[in-house]
């Protein structure tokens, strides 16, 4: 019998796994579609329903047999299913997706030992005064490592599977048929160029070189910050499938989850702070918010780490982000079609009803375009998705329409798991008044928007 759980390289094999999916969605949606035509609404939204079931199951079977880019879609619907399940499946769609998430290949010490001395030309005990062989952390490509340096340094060392690259490369090779499935589910999609952007992100995440020059310019900007953290890396000691850097321990996104609202609520903040002001304040950022790349330290800070999925953004791209936000906040859909037009996001303007156009551009981002406290719930962050891209949108009809240039995909796909991060920990807060400091310089109104603000003065100062 064969080991599944070994890491699938073949892109044979792993084109028949997707394409046997792919295969098994278009029949249903097939039939969904011929019901369709004699159902009432109810039976149209139940039959709907049962189809994304479906898909959902095949999915995390599909999934399940891989351990390169398609796993990174098994992390981000762990913890956001997309609304693609019906309430009274999603508790056991989520326990699912979360063994999918947590699985890692079966991988020996002394395989993961030859990638570390591999790269680093000596041997284990020559660069490690310390190393533990039970890993404290699993990824979709790699596992962590806790070690000590010669020095007497506690530090974090993230060593890549063997084959992973391969298989990864293999996944991406099937891009193009994993993101027709996933149309049918969000038929606003645009494959092609998803699936270039997606291809340029995750062949550098593939690159822990990448990742560390990353991780050192957010250390580097974030060093004395008030209530945020990013573990410094060691430079000397890194390379391209091992990453080493500065050990931090704390409290991890489960066990923040039954604090009480208060603290709970000021982490919320500081997520939100980190990933959406590194786009508008530093032009750069994680293009992968997730529970499990952060942790609260003992004294009050958030460390974040895992910045293989990172995007830089021109200057121009973030300042028509922000253009494009106050013309949401001040209602303005002349700007919207305008802007949106200019770019390519409405390649036929003719299609689309500015007021409608508004609408939709609010119900994706009210919890923070309207200047209002919200409670945030997995529910309100399936539901904003779902008014983004899924065909149960009533605004559906124009997201046939759209197609959104990468870098505002990318945009978005941090937003959208920046809140579903968020509402994990049911945090309340008026957001709005947080984005009004980047999209209109005005002063902060949170404890904490004023302790970042006299940093940066500080920093500009130091400068």
């Amino acid at each position: 019998m064969a080991d599944s759980s070994k890491i699938p390289t073949s892109r044979i094999r792993r084109t028949a796994t997707i394409g046997s999916l792919a295969a098994g969605q278009a029949i249903r949606q097939a039939g969904t579609v011929a019901g369709n035509v004699v159902r009432s609404k109810e039976g149209r939204e139940a039959a709907l329903e049962r189809r994304n079931l479906e898909a959902a199951e095949q999915i995390v079977a599909a999934l399940g047999t891989m351990k390169g880019a398609a796993m990174k879609v098994g992390q981000v619907l762990s913890f956001l299913d997309a609304g693609l399940v019906p309430p009274e499946h999603r508790d056991e769609f989520q326990r699912k997706l979360a063994r999918l998430r947590d699985a890692a290949p079966a991988v020996t010490f002394s395989e993961m030992r030859r990638v570390i001395e591999h790269e680093l030309g000596e041997k284990l005990a020559e660069a490690f005064a310390e190393f533990d062989e039970q890993p404290i952390a699993a990824a979709s490509i790699g596992q962590v490592y806790r070690a000590q340096l010669h020095d007497g340094r506690d530090v974090a060392v993230k060593v890549q599977y063997p084959g992973v690259a391969a298989a990864v490369r293999a996944d991406l090779q099937n891009l193009g048929m994993i993101l027709r499935i996933a149309k049918r589910i969000a038929p606003g999609l645009d494959p092609k160029t998803v699936g270039e952007e997606i291809r340029h992100r995750i062949e550098e995440e593939l690159d822990y070189e990448l990742e560390a020059q990353n991780q050192r310019t957010l250390a580097r900007i974030y060093r004395g910050h008030p209530f945020i953290a990013v573990p410094s890396v060691v430079t000397e000691l890194s390379r391209e499938r091992v990453l080493v850097s500065e050990f931090v321990e704390g409290i991890g996104f489960e066990e923040l989850k039954g604090y009480p609202q208060a603290q709970r609520d000021r982490v919320g903040e500081i997520l939100f702070r980190f990933y959406f002001g590194c786009m508008y304040r530093h032009r750069q950022f994680s293009g992968d918010p997730h529970p499990g790349n952060s942790m609260l330290l003992a004294d009050g800070r958030v460390a974040f780490f895992d910045f293989g999925l990172f995007k830089r953004m021109p200057a121009g791209a973030v300042e028509l982000e922000m253009e494009i936000a106050r013309a949401v906040i001040e209602g303005d859909k002349d700007k919207i079609m305008a802007l949106g037009t200019e770019v390519g996001f409405f390649p036929d303007p003719d299609k689309f009803d500015p007021d409608r156009v508004l609408e939709h551009f609010r119900a994706a981002t009210s919890w923070y375009t309207v200047d209002a406290e919200v409670a945030l719930t997995p529910d309100y962050a399936t539901q904003v998705l779902i008014d983004m891209s899924d065909p149960r949108s009533e605004y559906f009809g124009q997201l046939r329409h759209e197609s959104a240039p990468p870098d505002h995909i990318f945009g978005r796909r941090m937003e959208v798991l920046t809140l579903a991060v968020i509402s994990q920990l049911y945090a309340r807060g008026n957001f709005h008044r947080i984005v009004r400091e980047w999209y209109y310089g005005d002063p902060p109104e949170t404890e904490l928007g004023a302790a970042e603000a006299a940093f940066y003065k500080e920093g500009r100062a130091r400068a």
